[in-house]
């Protein structure tokens, strides 16, 4: 028996939330915001987190600073239940977003700082001998690692572990993941379908599909949104799953990681790939019901209950 069900490997940054912005930036010009929250960002993070409120063993490998932000994201993640030994720090800044919001619309400002230093050399290896699964996620915001993800994969199935990844989507939109020879040595892939259509250059889902079908290693999910997830087996069988609708939705903040935290969950425990879907899709939606990625997450026995008063369904974690 291995330590840990999960070591999630990825980004680390603190979120700068700015509300009540009175008009938009302008150059050479000083405004006022009626609001700011700083918190936990990143999406790996919020995945992370919500595995271990559903119960999972979870640790984080990730790189911060030397600096108060970096001591605001080990904290937040330790009070969530997640270990945070194999997080290092460097001499590069802990990297930040800042999220302005202007009613329905919102701009994002990111600045990287060590999340996009992390690379194998930074990992400490031993994690792969304590966790059962590896989870990957935002490799296109992390250089380093998007660059030695070979050497990741490859030291995980030496050590016997299994692997997710959620490669999210890239902001510079040159997609270079050469998923031909990254697809085969992963367990679970989990894009969302606009980004499994910009990886492939496919204008339309199915096409998107039939290109990384020969390729994957595993299973695939499928995150759709509201229309909820595909799952798609080698063997080219699919399974769409509608999702739990929340006629009542706070944000849907972190809704695509809460999804993956349920279905990897289920996924680590041994069930099959089908109750999986169904966790993840119930998760995807407990995240609706709450502000932010992980402020539905507080207990599992609340996410139990919200499973069953709110979508008439029993998790089956």
């Amino acid at each position: 028996m291995k330590k840990y069900d999960i070591a999630a490997i990825g980004e680390l940054n603190v979120d700068i939330i700015l509300n009540g912005i009175e008009s938009e930036p302008e150059i050479g010009k000083e405004k006022f915001c009626k609001d700011m929250i700083v918190t936990l960002g990143s999406s790996t993070a919020i995945f992370a987190a919500n595995a271990a409120a559903l119960g999972s063993k979870v640790c984080f490998v990730g790189l911060v600073g030397r600096d108060s932000f970096g001591q605001l994201v080990r904290t937040s993640l330790e009070a969530k239940g997640v270990a945070t030994q194999f997080i290092g720090e460097g001499d590069t800044p802990t990297g930040a977003t800042i999220c302005m919001n202007y009613g329905e619309d919102r701009a994002n400002l990111t600045y990287q700082g060590s999340m996009d230093v992390m690379g194998f050399d930074q990992i400490d290896k031993s994690v792969f001998d304590l966790a059962r699964h590896i989870h990957l996620s935002s490799l296109f915001m992390q250089s380093a690692l998007l660059r030695d993800i070979h050497q990741v994969l490859d030291l995980a199935a030496e050590k016997g572990c299994t692997v997710s990844l959620d490669t999210q989507w890239d902001p510079m939109e040159k997609w270079a993941l050469d998923y031909p020879r990254v697809l085969p040595k992963v367990t679970v892939f989990m894009p969302n379908e606009k980004e499994l259509c910009a990886l492939t250059g496919k204008d339309s889902l199915d096409d998107a599909i039939a290109e990384v079908l020969p390729c994957l290693g595993g299973i695939m999910l499928v995150k759709c949104g509201s229309k909820g997830s595909l799952l798609v087996k080698k063997d080219g069988s699919r399974k769409l799953l509608p999702a739990f609708l929340n006629k009542e939705v706070v944000d849907a903040i972190g809704a695509g990681d809460s999804f993956n935290s349920g279905f990897i969950s289920a996924f680590v425990k041994g069930l099959p790939a089908e109750v999986c879907q169904i966790t993840g899709n119930l998760t995807g939606a407990v995240n609706t019901t709450a502000a932010g990625g992980t402020g539905a997450f507080t207990s599992l026995e609340d996410v139990r209950k919200v499973c069953k008063e709110r979508f008439g369904q029993e998790l089956a974690l």
